[in-house]
């Protein structure tokens, strides 16, 4: 089979020649570039001979376009950090426009979907990253979101509007770009953030328009619940095909979500960071010190079991440490070889 094969077999419930997987991580020292980016991707790609690329824009590509202000490093072990955000009153949530999809910051994403497209390998998915309406509104408004809902809940559904139109725009022209779909990241869907309540009124249904603008019209879309303590039963009945979680750290695990969904998994691979202050901190398998061959090979192996040996897609829980060695990263593509 060859990787678009391998992919879809397990999404139509077959049988693949072998487990699907990759590995993506940030690489902050081509990430203001969408030309420079994309070629190191499909370098990244080809050189581990993962089976598809999740495209990784710094995850603040959505916020300097509506006035939020960043630190770039341009460094590999450094990823851009929000520091001042767009949002510092309630009247800023009014002040937010609909963009299009060409327009600054979002542009050069669009753009880096183009140069995929142009330099990926035959029958090599790949798929954009896109946020969730409200992680989009969190990352612009900080902290004061959370206390915004409840006391100016009229200003914040203004803003929710404009980003959901503003992401289906840019939705549209990723599909024209040629994606194999999308990777809907939420970083709100977990009790330590927000109530049932608070979520049904201000994430889902923007969260619902936002998949709708695509599932019918690509065939690869992962949704990620980003964190612990995650509103798993609310997500997974989300009508995108793959689920993607910590599973490796927080509940549930493959064996008890298998239990739940016949949905196909991806992850996997304990690899998520958590922000703290303005800056990742990475939980990594791969860049424990110490870390072996053997151990990660183990690690998948296990994975594989818990999801039953089948349904799974081997990957990261949310995004590797770009400190992994080159060994390790390879083991993780030996690892769902047959003996």
């Amino acid at each position: 089979m060859n990787r678009e094969e391998r992919i879809r077999a397990v999404l139509e419930g077959k049988q693949p020649d072998r487990v699907p997987v990759s590995v993506w991580m940030h690489m902050s020292e081509y990430d203001q570039d969408s030309r420079s980016l994309a070629e190191a991707m499909v370098a990244f790609n080809e050189k581990y001979d993962y089976d598809f690329i999740k495209m990784m824009p710094f995850g603040a590509y959505m916020t300097p376009d509506w006035g939020a202000k960043l630190k770039i490093f341009c460094d590999p072990y450094k990823e851009v950090e929000i520091i001042e955000p767009a949002i510092t009153c309630p009247e800023d949530y009014e002040k937010l426009e609909v963009l299009a999809p060409t327009h600054g910051s979002w542009g050069r994403t669009l753009q880096l979907a183009q140069w995929t497209s142009k330099l990926i390998k035959p029958n090599t998915p790949y798929m954009q990253t896109i946020f969730s309406p409200a992680t989009s509104l969190k990352k612009l408004a900080g902290a004061r979101l959370l206390s915004d809902m409840l006391e100016h809940p009229d200003k914040v559904h203004h803003a929710l509007e404009v980003i959901t139109e503003t992401t289906i725009n840019f939705v549209k022209a990723n599909i024209e770009a040629g994606v194999s779909g999308f990777f809907f990241a939420t970083q709100l869907a977990n009790y330590d953030m927000l109530s049932d309540t608070l979520y049904a009124e201000f994430c889902k249904p923007y969260d619902l328009r936002v998949i709708s603008s695509y599932n019918k019209e690509t065939w690869f879309n992962v949704v990620h619940i980003h964190g612990k303590n995650i509103m798993f039963d609310t997500l997974e009945k989300y009508p995108l095909p793959i689920l993607n979680w910590h599973d490796r750290q927080t509940e549930p695990d493959f064996k008890t979500a298998r239990e739940k969904t016949n949905k196909v998994f991806m992850g996997g691979l304990k690899e998520g960071p958590a922000i703290v202050g303005t800056a990742l901190q990475y939980d990594s398998i791969m860049s424990t010190e110490g870390m072996t061959v053997e151990n990660i090979k183990k690690h998948i192996h296990e994975a594989i079991e818990m999801a039953g040996g089948k349904g799974l897609i081997v990957a990261p829980g949310c995004v590797a440490d770009p400190r992994s060695p080159e060994e390790l990263l390879k083991a993780v593509r030996a690892a769902v070889e047959k003996d």
